[in-house]
């Protein structure tokens, strides 16, 4: 079974990741990797920690001479910051000891006081820092290593925002995979060229007044084979174990699959999407995506729709929010961190990502295989037979 385990803190000394269950044979480098990396750092509305952050991989283990090994798969990604000067050192040290600076004006919508409540904690740095949206840096390294993966056996993904604040895509196109480049050069990544220049305003519109901004982001697979999930078990379910997956996002409040939520406003006649047979593929195909790829639980072949929700930042430039400070409990504002005016761009490659790891692991679980090769010779034997039925 292919699944991942990530480590490590915001500004400590790195973040690390491990990777098991990946067949023997996939094709992979430090610079494939690298790639999505980059992607991670894109979008209008970063704030300055992506100009010098850079992201230094080293594989540990499970890959030699640019192929994996069958063993598990390790990969650290060095905090840049954490070489600046001395402070992440003292802040961060793993050796007994404590802080001179602890945190005690905790974020509202942030995990600092809960955090701070189910640990025991008396410094809200002892949760923010696990919590932070950095630690996705380690979850697209894994999903770098998933795509390759999943393109063995022809399935791609990308993603591209649909919403930002109150402008909204009102194109009905969706990008394909030719159409990436195109979507990552538009600084919001948005495949429509009118709705991208609304939300680059609503953007210079909230970083004016030191204000934060969500949006909503679309995720789409082509190439995912039928028969991945299953409707026997409630925790096997394609599409429940995608809403999980890109739930568990930093700041993620809403998971839509195909057009879930607009569909529950119709009748069951205008709620589905028809089947045909096409003779020349010899396949059943869908009509439409309303249910964005999956039916009980189990893909349909078609391409898999899934959209995220993202709420504004709770860490904002011009601190406003209301909170208490723990150690005295006077009334204050939130704390300033360095932040983003908005990461929803970025938060599309991140979703990207952990569908990735969820189709990687149900193909992986479907298809089976020691090595890529017979991984693809199973998927391809699979594929055939649903042709001759």
């Amino acid at each position: 079974m292919l699944r991942f385990l990530t480590a490590g803190e915001s500004h400590g000394q790195a973040l690390v990741v491990i990777i098991e269950g990946m067949p023997a044979g996939l094709e992979i480098t430090v610079e494939d990797i690298q790639v999505e990396m980059a992607r991670r750092r894109l979008g209008f509305g970063r704030g300055p920690r992506q100009k010098f952050e850079q992201d230094e991989l080293t594989l540990l283990g499970g890959v030699r001479h640019g192929r994996t090994l069958g063993s598990p798969i390790a990969i650290e990604i060095k905090n840049s910051e954490w070489f600046r000067g001395d402070k992440w050192h003292e802040e961060m040290s793993p050796a007994p000891g404590a802080t001179n600076d602890p945190l005690t004006q905790v974020r509202p919508g942030h995990a600092d006081l809960v955090g701070m409540q189910k640990y025991g904690f008396t410094d809200a740095r002892d949760v923010l820092e696990r919590a932070s949206a950095r630690e996705t840096a380690a979850r697209v390294a894994a999903g770098a290593v998933a795509k390759k993966f999943l393109a063995e056996i022809g399935v791609g993904i990308l993603s591209h925002v649909i919403q930002m604040g109150s402008a909204r895509n009102k194109s009905a196109d969706r990008p394909t995979l030719v159409d990436l480049a195109a979507v990552d050069a538009s600084p919001v990544r948005c495949f429509d060229s009118a709705a991208e220049q609304a939300m680059v305003h609503e953007v210079e519109a909230a970083a004016k007044e030191g204000d934060s901004l969500g949006g909503i982001v679309e995720v789409l697979a082509y190439g995912v084979p039928v028969g991945l999930g299953s409707h026997v078990h409630w925790d096997r379910k394609l599409d429940a174990s995608l809403a999980q997956a890109v739930m568990s996002i930093q700041a993620v409040k809403g998971v839509e699959i195909g057009d879930g939520f607009e569909v529950a406003s119709r009748r069951g006649s205008d709620a589905h999407d028809a089947i045909v047979w096409d003779e020349i593929a010899r396949e059943y195909r869908r009509e439409s995506s309303l249910a964005g790829g999956t039916e009980g639980g189990i893909s349909t072949g078609e391409i898999l729709v899934v959209r995220a929700a993202m709420k504004p930042l709770a860490t904002l430039n011009r601190p406003t929010l209301k909170t208490v400070d723990v150690v005295t409990k006077e009334a204050t504002v939130s704390f300033k961190e360095r932040t983003d005016v908005t990461a929803v761009p970025a938060m599309g490659v991140v979703a990207e990502t952990m569908v990735a790891l969820v189709v990687a692991a149900e193909a992986q679980r479907k298809f089976g295989g020691d090595s890529v090769t017979e991984f693809v010779r199973n998927a391809e034997s699979f594929a055939a037979s649903l042709r001759q039925s």
